[in-house]
């Protein structure tokens, strides 16, 4: 019967190679600190600036990819109200994440980060078969980007501690969700890091 054997755990990491992977950081954007999303936003962005250091130093390709919304035009903007408008702080990565010249950013109107974007262009120029995923919120952005990584083929990997849900959902749902239907692998920034470093 259908389900019967779901074999959702289908990335080895120890058959990865790390030299085609990229990290791909979703709507990390801003500074939390002093408001009342620190609680639950602060810790993710901090383990993010891990994985951010140790793609950078092991010469990984990190990509941001950051809302970047039209005001008056996207539909986005009428279910959730104002947030993310292209050219504001608000849309911008966050100083936490420490953005270098070397980080590339892909700027969306949309939840995944594939759609009417550049993104899918960018991994193949890069090489990438492997996707590191991170972000905001677990079960929108990150939940349809990873889903539009699986339908585009490549391997996943999602850190995550270094993912937040704020806006609708469970967390562990989330996760467990990318799993079984993504075929996504679930760790801890830990062994992501451990990874990412080889």
């Amino acid at each position: 019967m259908l389900g019967d054997e779901n074999n959702n755990d289908l990335v080895n990491l120890d058959a990865v190679d790390r030299a085609k992977c990229a990290l791909v950081v979703i709507d990390e954007l801003g500074d939390p600190t002093g408001t009342p999303l620190e609680p639950v936003l602060l810790p993710a962005i901090q383990q993010t600036a891990k994985l951010t250091a140790a793609a950078r130093a092991a010469g990984m390709p990190v990509i941001f990819t950051n809302d970047a919304h039209i005001p008056g035009v996207d539909r986005e903007l009428e279910l959730w109200g104002t947030h993310g408008i292209a050219g504001t702080p608000e849309a911008q990565t966050s100083p936490l994440l420490d953005p270098q010249p070397t980080d590339y950013v892909v700027e969306k109107r949309r939840y995944s980060a594939f759609f009417q974007t550049g993104l899918r262009l960018l991994l193949d120029e890069l090489g990438a078969d492997t996707l590191i995923c991170c972000g905001m919120d677990t079960n929108i952005c990150v939940k349809h980007t990873v889903a539009d990584a699986y339908f585009n083929n490549f391997n996943i990997i999602v850190v995550g501690d270094a993912t937040a849900t704020f806006l609708v959902g469970d967390q562990e749902e989330g996760l467990e969700y990318m799993k079984v239907c993504y075929a996504a692998k679930i760790i801890d920034t830990d062994e992501a890091v451990a990874f990412i470093e080889g």
